[in-house]
């Protein structure tokens, strides 16, 4: 087994065997892909998270921490780039690293992108459902708390351990009822999937731009006095640690760019367009986030925004905008609606991956003959993440998302490094600058955000590896292909 987790596919081997599965529909150009970017990206984010950064870490320069966690995403997608236009196909991270470091990396990162995906559209549909609760009641409509909340939740003071505790309830239905849907939109088809998450993601920026642009007149320059507050003599609270800090909390808010790269084999010209797609999402939902923060913080003193409804916060502080509250609940729930469909697309997209590759059952790769899609998977994801969200609270699910996502991340920075040297004669559409400084810097910021995320985070990505690598030890590593192939052969398809 030793010598078959370092066996890599040749990059002209997944293009083959890309080509020779069943295809799927080539539909999305670059705008649609740069509208799955900013719809996988603009949710709980900007409409959450950066209420209690502030208040609790960086204080005014919550704006400093959006544009670390911005640079650290950046190079990230220069990677992601330079790979999705040389490697245009469905696997993304999980296929870019068999080509370069080997199937056992391969299959650790396919494992760690569940934990992006599907963890990521069961943990957004807690807050989906939180949202529309709110919204229904301000309109008199109440619903059962049993039918409304997780049966599930977090118990045990801070430091005490963890425990799983009953709260009564019977299923969060609005979380189940939710991703249901969008998997029946997933389903249909990516055409579909695409016109329906661009008309989500026109009304959510219509929305953080009203906020913006009507804000700036309400901004009081002394709540950003002190801009940096200083630091209670606590690490990562206010000062540059807090800076720091806040930075990887608020990293679960460019959590999403990546998921293009899923969808290259239905780009119509990926080499042009994934690399178009990945960068023009990031820059724009990096100015919007850096927008957003500044007048946030500006309207309403930093030390008030420690709520789950940060904008909320600033608008009732002025009643000429308080009408922009029900706009801004519709804006929210549009948010996290687009990022739960772009997750879903992913996802499904991964398992077709692994699946094509062995090493994951057959049935995960099944396309539907008619709508063209990867159906299995899809309904596979939706169910899995219904279920999920139907039964746990936030609080249980959330803390996977981020460093699963950072572990991609810094495996795709190393990895196009690696390419650089071993095959420098490959073909490259798009070349990420500077690759020493970029690689290494991308890699190394993406670490620093893993190293900064509670231990019980790492506790519970040791948990979810073993998990894994029992399966691989138990299936992927007998129905691997690349195994196969050697075994028949008698020669290594390891050398690219």
């Amino acid at each position: 087994m030793p010598s078959q987790l370092f066996a890599t596919k040749s990059i002209a081997e997944i293009k083959e065997a890309d080509a020779k599965g069943q295809q799927l529909h080539r539909t999305l150009s670059a705008t649609a892909l740069t509208l799955l970017g900013i719809g996988g990206i603009i949710g709980t984010g900007i409409f959450v998270l950066t209420g209690t950064a502030a208040a609790n870490h960086a204080g005014p320069a919550l704006a400093l921490s959006f544009i670390v966690a911005g640079l650290g995403s950046a190079f990230a997608g220069l990677c992601y780039a330079e790979f999705s236009a040389m490697i245009p196909v469905t696997g993304s991270a999980y296929s870019y690293s068999y080509a370069t470091l080997g199937e056992g990396i391969a299959w650790f990162i396919g494992w760690n992108l569940i934990l992006e995906y599907l963890f990521a559209v069961a943990t957004v549909s807690v807050g989906w459902s939180g949202y529309v609760l709110s919204l229904l009641d301000q309109f008199g409509v109440h619903l059962p708390y049993a039918l409304s909340h997780a049966p599930f939740a977090q118990g045990g003071a801070e430091g005490e351990g963890f425990s799983v505790v009953r709260t009564g309830a019977i299923l969060n239905i609005p979380a189940v009822a939710i991703v249901a849907a969008l998997g029946i939109i997933c389903y249909v088809g990516i055409r579909q999937s695409s016109a329906f998450n661009s008309v989500i993601v026109a009304i959510k920026v219509t929305v953080v731009l009203l906020f913006v642009f009507l804000g700036i007149g309400y901004i009081q320059h002394a709540n950003w006095h002190p801009f940096i507050p200083p630091n209670t003599g606590t690490s990562g609270v206010f000062g540059w640690s807090g800076v720091l800090t806040a930075s990887g909390v608020i990293f679960f808010a460019y959590i999403g760019f990546d998921a293009i790269s899923t969808c290259a084999q239905e780009t119509k010209n990926p080499q042009r367009d994934m690399p178009i797609g990945i960068l023009a999402s990031l820059v724009i939902c990096t100015i919007l986030y850096v927008a957003v923060s500044l007048v946030l913080t500006g309207m309403v003193s930093y030390t008030k925004l420690n709520v789950s409804a940060p904008l909320a916060v600033a608008l009732d502080a002025y009643p000429a905008l308080r009408w922009l509250g029900l706009p801004i609940k519709l804006g929210a729930i549009a948010g996290m609606t687009s990022v739960m469909l772009v997750m879903t697309i992913a996802q499904a997209r991964i398992f077709l991956s692994m699946a094509q590759d062995g090493l994951m059952p057959k049935v995960f790769g099944r396309i539907h003959p008619k709508f063209r899609t990867p159906s299995t998977g899809t309904v596979i994801t939706a169910t899995c993440a219904a279920l999920v969200g139907g039964l746990f609270p936030v609080g249980i699910l959330g803390e996977l998302v981020s460093i699963g996502t950072l572990m991609a991340f810094v495996t795709v920075c190393i990895g196009v490094l690696v390419l650089r040297y071993t095959r420098p004669d490959l073909p490259r559409p798009f070349r990420a600058p500077l690759p020493w400084f970029t690689c290494i810097a991308g890699a190394v910021i993406c670490f620093l955000m893993m190293y900064a995320l509670p231990v019980s985070t790492w506790i519970r990505l040791v948990v979810w590896t073993l998990i894994g690598a029992l399966v691989y030890a138990f299936y992927g590593y007998h129905h691997s292909k690349v195994r196969q192939a050697n075994k028949i052969g008698e020669k290594s398809p390891a050398a690219l």
